[in-house]
């Protein structure tokens, strides 16, 4: 990165933090002012969920390049729940653990802040909550408003995130070599790594973005009297160096109910025989896909129009951008908020 020189400071948006739990820490970005301004507007809080085994900060990676400013500008309050790091201590962690805890409990107190820590206005005023997230963030999203109907969910926006695995290389070419042991060789591998450690995702992570990696050196050498630029290109370095790994039984539960049982694509899935049906939510859902995305194909992506048949309205649109581009960046700026804006204010 530069020969370890920092450009420019790491700079985070206003924010503060309300909660401080294993894997759950929750935070609210802007002022007081911010938040009274909202309620006075009628704009419902929005909760960013993360995806797993990446950094929080992927809703606030800088200036210019930050989720959670962009909504602050358009009179939004943005919380994000933070599920922090995992390790081998954590390989018994599930999806259920987010979808049946941690991210229904980062709801209710996302209403009671919003309400000035008033927990029982929050819960008679019958207000909503639109829930906002990137890749499999979204993928957790969609679980806990499956799982938990009862939660006062306003709308969804999943923003490249995967639901039919088959559509998403190299996994179905896996998939065809693991027919003859039943998927048994990666379930044991798994197991046995109690989980996907760091390193090896943030490595998978460079390698999807290997053009960017050649091109690195060249694009410092163009502009190193641009420290704007630099400064951009630095901040993606060092959200990649801070991704967390994958728990032991998500990883698992990845590899058996996503991709060898494709119950996701399906819209059912089996966690220990607790059945959660994806096609039962009605809440209006928005979805962005890339036919330039490595990591989650367009067409991955675009299967939750067919998934989401029967909820209430569902949008997809088309950004052409890389994975990360989608949420940060020129063609986010251009593309993705103007229409995540024009979504959530067609609720209002």
């Amino acid at each position: 990165m530069l020969g370890g020189h920092q450009v420019a400071p790491d700079v985070q948006t206003e924010h503060t933090v309300l909660h401080t739990g294993e894997h759950r820490e929750l935070r609210r970005y802007g002022s007081d002012a911010d938040r009274a301004a909202a309620r006075v507007a009628g704009r419902p809080p929005v909760l960013l969920v993360p995806p797993l085994a990446v950094s929080a900060r992927c809703y606030d990676l800088g200036p210019g390049q930050s989720v959670v400013a962009k909504l602050l500008e358009d009179g939004r309050v943005p919380y994000v729940v933070d599920f922090g790091d995992v390790g081998r201590a954590d390989r018994d962690m599930g999806f259920s653990d987010y979808f049946d805890d941690i991210v229904p409990q980062a709801v209710g107190r996302v209403l009671a802040d919003y309400h000035g820590g008033d927990e029982a206005s929050a819960s008679s005023t019958g207000d909503l909550v639109d829930l906002m997230a990137w890749s499999i963030g979204g993928t957790i999203t969609f679980l806990t408003a499956a799982a938990h109907p009862e939660l006062p969910i306003r709308s969804i926006t999943a923003i490249g995130t995967p639901l039919d695995y088959a559509k998403v290389p190299p996994y179905p070419l896996v998939k065809t070599l693991m027919k003859p042991t039943g998927g048994t060789l990666i379930s044991g591998a798994l197991r046995a790594l109690g989980g996907i450690p760091a390193p090896l995702v943030r490595l998978a992570y460079r390698a999807t973005a290997w053009e960017r990696e050649l091109k690195k050196p060249a694009y410092i050498m163009r502009n190193a009297h641009d420290t704007d630029a630099l400064a951009r290109m630095q901040v993606i370095d060092r959200f990649q160096t801070t991704m967390p790994g994958y728990a032991g039984k998500v990883s698992l539960q990845m590899w058996e109910n996503f991709i060898y049982r494709d119950e996701l694509a399906s819209g059912v899935l089996n966690f220990d025989g607790r059945l959660v049906d994806l096609t039962s939510i009605t809440a209006p859902i928005q979805l962005f896909g890339s036919h330039r995305d490595a990591i989650v194909s367009w067409a991955a992506a675009r299967h939750g129009v067919d998934l989401f048949a029967d909820s209430e309205q569902v949008h997809f649109a088309t950004v052409e951008t890389s994975h990360l581009g989608l949420i940060a960046g020129d063609a986010a700026t251009r593309e993705t908020w103007p229409r995540v804006r024009e979504f959530l204010a067609s609720l209002d």
